[in-house]
C-alpha cells in the first residue's frame, strides 16, 4: 500500500528509506500508544507540540534497518494515508526540506517489510544516543497497552457492544437479567457477584488474555468508573492538554469520542453507552449505562474535543 521506491530523507551519501506506511501525530490524531494527549506524545519522540502537528513516516533502508521519519508536510501525509484507506496507490515522497529528524526504531509493530532488502531490525546506536523506538509489549499491561485496548474497542464497536442487550444497557424493558445502569453511571454488580454481562470477547491482541469479558463490574471497578466520570466532567470545567478527547466519525450522524486521563480511557458513541478501561484492572473492558445523564457528558465533551481536519 505504500511507495516501495526509496526515498531520500537526508544526505545523500546516506541509504534510502523504503516506506512501509505512515500516521499522522495532530492534536486530534496520533498514535496513542505515545501517550494520553498531543504535548506527551509529541515528547515521547522529542518533539515540540506544535499545533500544525507532524506526519510520521515508517520504513526501512537498505540494510534494512527500522527508521521512523518525522516530516512537517502533514498534507502529505494525510493524502498519502487517505489514498491507502481507499486502496489506491499512493508513492509518499517527502522532500527532505520538509524532514525534521529520523529517529532509530518505530513506535509501532508492522507486519510488512520492504520487499528486496533484509528483515526489519533495529539500526545500531552509539553509547549515549537516543535508544531505538520499540512498541509496546501486548503480552505486558500498562498505559500505552491500555490506550491500545481502548483503540481496538473503537475500531470493534459493534463486536463489543453486542455483548451487552439493549435491555440492560439501554433502558430496556422488564425482565432484564441484570441491574440496569442509569443516569451515566456504572451498574451495579448483581446480588450473586456475577458480571453484569459477560460474553467471548472479539480477537485483540491487546485485550487477549484477560477475562475478555464486556461487563465486569467489581466494587472496585464500579468506584473506579465512578472516578473517571467525576474527572470527565473536570474536563468541562478545566480543559485539558490538547488531545486528551477527542471525536471521530461513526456510523448514523453520531461521533466516536475518545478520552483519556490518567489511568484510564474511555471510548463512548454519542448516541449509545460508553467503555472504560483501567491500568489497575488489566484486559477489562467496562461499561457505562447511558440513563439520562450521560447523553448530555457526551455531547458536551464532542463539542469541546479536538477533531480531525
Amino acid at each position: 500500500m505504500a511507495g516501495t521506491e526509496p526515498v531520500e530523507v537526508g544526505d545523500p551519501e546516506d541509504d534510502a528509506l523504503y516506506v512501509l506506511t505512515a500516521v499522522l501525530l495532530t492534536p486530534a490524531q496520533f498514535p496513542s500508544v505515545l501517550g494520553d494527549d498531543y504535548p506527551e506524545a509529541c515528547a515521547a519522540l522529542g518533539l515540540e507540540p506544535y499545533a500544525e502537528g507532524y506526519g510520521l513516516v515508517l520504513g526501512q533502508d537498505g540494510e534494512g534497518a527500522r527508521w521512523t521519519v518525522v516530516v512537517d508536510d502533514v498534507s502529505l501525509v494525510a493524502v498519502a494515508i487517505a489514498s491507502w484507506d481507499c486502496g489506491m496507490e499512493y508513492d509518499l515522497s517527502p522532500d527532505e526540506r520538509s524532514v525534521v529528524v529520523a529517529l532509530p526504531g518505530w513506535p509501532l509493530a508492522l507486519a510488512v517489510a520492504a520487499p528486496h532488502v533484509p528483515e526489519p531490525h533495529d539500526p545500531e546506536t552509539a553509547p549515549g544516543e537516543r535508544p531505538p523506538l520499540v512498541p509496546p509489549d501486548p503480552r505486558e499491561w500498562g498505559p500505552a497497552q491500555r490506550r491500545m485496548g481502548a483503540d481496538e474497542v473503537a475500531l470493534q464497536w459493534a463486536s463489543w457492544r453486542d455483548q451487552l442487550g439493549e435491555d440492560a444497557f439501554a433502558g430496556g424493558g422488564e425482565g432484564a437479567a441484570s441491574p440496569r445502569p442509569v443516569d451515566g453511571e456504572p451498574a451495579a454488580p448483581s446480588e450473586s457477584g456475577e458480571p453484569v454481562a459477560a460474553a467471548p470477547a472479539p480477537e485483540a491482541d491487546v485485550l487477549a488474555g484477560g477475562s475478555g469479558a464486556a461487563g465486569r463490574s467489581t466494587d472496585g471497578g464500579h468506584r473506579a468508573l465512578r472516578r473517571v466520570l467525576t474527572e470527565l466532567r473536570g474536563y468541562l470545567r478545566e480543559p485539558p492538554p490538547p488531545g486528551r478527547v477527542r471525536s471521530g466519525f461513526a456510523p448514523g450522524g453520531a461521533r466516536t469520542l475518545r478520552a483519556d486521563g490518567p489511568g484510564w480511557s474511555v471510548v463512548a458513541r454519542t448516541d449509545d453507552i460508553a467503555f472504560v478501561l483501567l491500568d489497575e484492572m488489566p484486559r477489562e473492558v467496562l461499561p457505562v449505562g447511558r440513563g439520562p445523564k450521560l447523553p448530555a457528558l457526551l455531547a458536551a465533551l464532542d463539542s469541546m474535543a479536538e477533531r480531525p481536519a
